[in-house]
């Protein structure tokens, strides 16, 4: 009938949707085609690739180069402090080790110089003592001295001898350091002479030595043996000393 739709092809003639229409209701959304690209970042994950970077440094590598440099200032910082303190310590230990080699080098300094005084003393005193055996030998030879006179060749001849060995005596302790004192006419000093007796004189002030009953010695400034001797009180009486016309007279 002419009234009713003709179909174009036969039976196997495609029929052709008119465009702008949606697609079939059996066809899902989730079938959309994927983009190529999302595609190629999901099998690049699959496949083990290296991990995606930090966007900030990766777009940056000017401030991951700064961040590395504070971490390696700061591990320097740490180790000067820990060399400074160190360093600290060693200083003073060092100073305690130096007052303690000071104070025994200034101990043994002390020790030496006793020692070496002590020695000194122990052998002047050792010398004292037996110098002093000898001077009454040298007291005995200077009496016989003053009151031997000889009146023939054989007695003049014995004499020399005699004064040889005297004179040899006294260079030898000449040669020892000892030195015979002179205090007839000097004022009395107690660490010098030993006062044995004491008598009026018109001739000297008081406190001044008269005589000597037996000679003193020094041995190298020191008193070997102290000089015994008379002392004036001073004049008498009348108070008048006698003057040096006098004295002669």
């Amino acid at each position: 009938m002419s009234g009713e739709p003709t179909q174009a092809g036969g039976a196997g003639s495609e029929v052709q949707e008119p465009s702008g229409q949606a697609p079939a209701a059996g066809v899902p959304a989730a079938a959309e085609a994927v983009p190529s690209q999302e595609i190629g970042g999901v099998a690049g994950s699959d496949q083990g690739g290296p991990p995606p970077q930090s966007p900030a440094l990766a777009a940056d590598p000017v401030a991951a180069a700064a961040t590395a440099e504070l971490g390696a200032e700061a591990g320097a910082l740490s180790r000067l402090q820990e060399l400074e303190s160190e360093l600290a310590s060693l200083r003073v230990e060092h100073q305690t080790v130096r007052d303690q080699y000071m104070r025994i080098a200034a101990d043994f300094d002390n020790f030496r110089k006793r020692q070496s005084r002590d020695q000194e003393d122990l052998r002047v005193q050792i010398a004292c003592n037996t110098l002093s055996e000898i001077l009454p030998v040298v007291d005995n030879f200077d009496r016989a001295r003053q009151q031997l006179n000889p009146q023939t060749e054989e007695a003049q001849s014995l004499h020399r001898s005699y004064q040889g060995l005297y004179r040899q005596l006294v260079d030898v302790f000449k040669q020892l350091g000892v030195s015979p004192m002179r205090v007839e006419g000097e004022p009395f000093d107690p660490t010098l002479h030993e006062a044995v007796l004491r008598e009026p004189s018109q001739h000297h002030l008081e406190d001044v030595v008269i005589e000597e009953l037996q000679r003193g010695y020094h041995l190298h400034g020191r008193v070997l043996r102290h000089a015994l001797v008379k002392v004036s009180m001073g004049p008498g009486p009348d108070g008048t000393v006698a003057s040096g016309e006098e004295q002669a007279g």
